[in-house]
């Protein structure tokens, strides 16, 4: 149900100049990549048109207002990516439109990622790595390598074109890869800003730990923490670790949230929750988890746009 039809004829235009950029843009700023590599490839963490992924059918506890299954798409080479987002039912939880989690995933020797130069517009990338390491590179001149516990922001505003691969060196040794891609729409007034690319290390992130439960917050602000993140809406996005029998109380402040569970099972409302769901959560409502086993979270919230947002392919509109 996205597409072409959902954009009127100048947005059109200029998304036609844009992917006309892309094409200089693979060929000109991005030298390394060879000349097999030029088409846009789209068996990647890029959006098309698909079934989506499954509402589980059964009430959800109180609290929640939707709990949605990943559908698994297989990428080859045992790689594999679990789509959350966009959902028939649920399109964006807050400015976040997108929810890819890969792997975990262990690249035999001379195998591994391979996410070819491709275009983004009107939104930001943000890549976040449980396991492994990968190189990004894009046509503002960013070569960044991100590991365990980093930030890739990356802004495409009024256009840009990346890369996510493999280190050669890891390549030839055998490597692994385990993550999540997400993408959040820019509110309107910033949706033609100029692309950047901010890399944000482990260690300059903010951890707050509390009875068995650690909360490292990646963007936004949560338990009086505030990440260096720049954002250009309000947004909340939490890595939350759970020692088994821990609890965790969800913050109420963001009128939108999603909590995936990545890793591990909780219980939310004597109902058990297994890993690879995504609890869309009512506004206000208090949601306390409890892990039955050591687990690992994510939580992702924020205001919604006032006009809806459409995606086709890599684009945000």
């Amino acid at each position: 149900m996205f597409g072409d039809a959902f954009m009127d004829p100048a947005r059109l235009q200029r998304r036609a100049h844009v992917l006309e950029r892309a094409d200089r843009a693979r060929s000109n700023e991005l030298p390394a990549v060879d000349d097999r590599e030029q088409d846009v490839i789209v068996g990647d963490m890029s959006w098309r048109p698909n079934p989506d992924p499954t509402a589980v059918p059964e009430s959800p506890p109180a609290g929640v207002d939707i709990i949605i299954e990943a559908r698994d798409r297989d990428l080859g080479d045992g790689f594999s990516v679990r789509r959350l987002l966009p959902h028939g039912k649920r399109r964006a939880v807050g400015p976040f439109v997108f929810f890819d989690h890969f792997g975990p995933v262990r690249f035999a020797p001379g195998k591994g990622m391979d996410v070819r130069p491709h275009p983004h517009i009107n939104l930001a990338t943000v890549t976040y790595l449980f396991d492994g390491e990968m190189i990004h590179r894009d046509s503002v001149g960013s070569h960044q390598a991100i590991r365990p516990g980093d930030i890739n922001w990356m802004t495409a505003g009024r256009g840009i074109v990346h890369s996510e691969r493999t280190d050669p060196v890891r390549r030839g040794v055998g490597s692994s890869a385990h993550g999540l891609q997400l993408w959040v729409a820019l509110p309107r007034e910033h949706e033609e800003t100029a692309p950047e690319f901010h890399h944000h290390p482990a260690t300059t992130l903010p951890t707050f730990t509390d009875g068995g439960v650690e909360v490292r917050v990646l963007a936004g602000e949560a338990f009086g923490l505030i990440s260096p993140v720049r954002t250009f809406s309000r947004l909340i996005y939490l890595d939350v670790r759970m020692d088994a029998g821990a609890t965790f109380d969800v913050p109420e402040d963001q009128p939108e949230r999603g909590l995936y569970i990545v890793e591990g099972t909780v219980v939310c409302a004597g109902q058990t929750v297994a890993p690879t769901h995504l609890l869309s959560l009512h506004a206000g409502r208090p949601v306390r988890v409890r892990a039955q086993t050591a687990t690992r979270l994510v939580l992702i919230g924020g205001d919604a746009f006032p006009e809806p947002r459409h995606i086709w392919w890599n684009f945000v509109s």
